[in-house]
């Protein structure tokens, strides 16, 4: 049963898994509509910061935000296309539709929907769905992954994140993003090899163990970041900043930017990330 929530009050720890459960759904729900287009050709446009939007975007975002309101009345949306300037509540939700919409268009299959719901400054339930490869990770108090049948999530498996592998980190580094800020950082940790994927997906595979360190310092945004900061936290992993502590969600008058960040699977390398103290400007 989906909990039922006030706009004031924080989820209970079995309430959080239920949430997360549910996000889910409505992650994989969306990921159907972003098949559907992927499979059938899709109109899209550049938006004003130079990064493309499309008509899976909107698509998907009217049918996620139409989902959280029927399922959890009342508590705000913020989400990338239509509600980027949205003000946050004690609760609220943060939704990136389509996480990778340039991987989306050239037909890689490595994008994906992100959904958290934040209590005060951090995520407390989340999901994230990559539609085209079957999977589906969530979070409320622990971290599961589980394959989408048929569009819907099967069934759960608890997934944790790994300590360093003795042959070295596995680095998931963008296909589409690089700063020599981010092999700056790279350069001072055990990296034993690099894997490019896109998109937030690399959350969802740290958290279970198939990388090892994601690092961004170029401009992200909080719906890019939100759901797989709270569900490779919870497997056991973290995303740190440059003062080395986690992020905080909801900064209206920062426009929701992101500063650099390392997300790493085993926390006690946190330490040795050496970050920018602030991202570059958008061209």
């Amino acid at each position: 049963m989906t909990p039922i929530l006030a706009p004031d009050t924080v989820p209970t720890p079995p309430e959080r898994d239920a949430i997360a459960l549910r996000l889910a759904e409505i992650a994989a729900s969306a990921g159907v509509i972003l098949r559907r287009f992927e499979l059938g050709g899709c109109r899209h446009h550049l938006k004003a910061d130079g990064s493309p939007t499309s008509q899976a975007d909107l698509a998907a975002e009217a049918q996620i935000v139409a989902d959280l309101a029927q399922a959890w009345p009342g508590i705000p949306v913020i989400a990338e296309e239509t509600a980027a300037e949205a003000a946050p509540g004690p609760l609220f939700f943060l939704v990136d539709p389509l996480d990778g919409t340039k991987d989306f268009l050239k037909g890689t299959g490595e994008y994906s929907v992100n959904i958290a719901l934040v209590a005060g400054e951090r995520p407390v339930a989340a999901a994230l769905a990559a539609p085209a490869l079957g999977r589906v990770w969530a979070a409320g108090m622990h971290a599961v992954e589980a394959p989408i049948v048929e569009g819907q999530p099967g069934a759960f498996g608890r997934v944790a994140a790994r300590p360093v592998p003795p042959e070295g980190m596995t680095a998931l580094v963008s296909r589409s993003h690089g700063e020599a800020a981010d092999e700056a950082c790279l350069a001072g940790l055990p990296i034993g090899r690099r894997r490019g994927v896109s998109s937030a997906l690399k959350f969802g595979l740290i958290a279970c163990g198939e990388g090892d360190v994601y690092v961004r310092c170029g401009p992200t945004m909080e719906w890019d970041t939100a759901a797989g900061d709270h569900i490779l936290t919870q497997a056991g992993g973290c995303l740190v900043g440059p003062d080395g502590r986690p992020f905080g969600y909801g900064r209206r008058p920062g426009h929701y930017r992101n500063g650099p960040f390392a997300a790493f699977g085993d926390p006690s390398q946190a330490r040795r990330a050496v970050l920018p103290q602030a991202s570059p400007a958008r061209a």
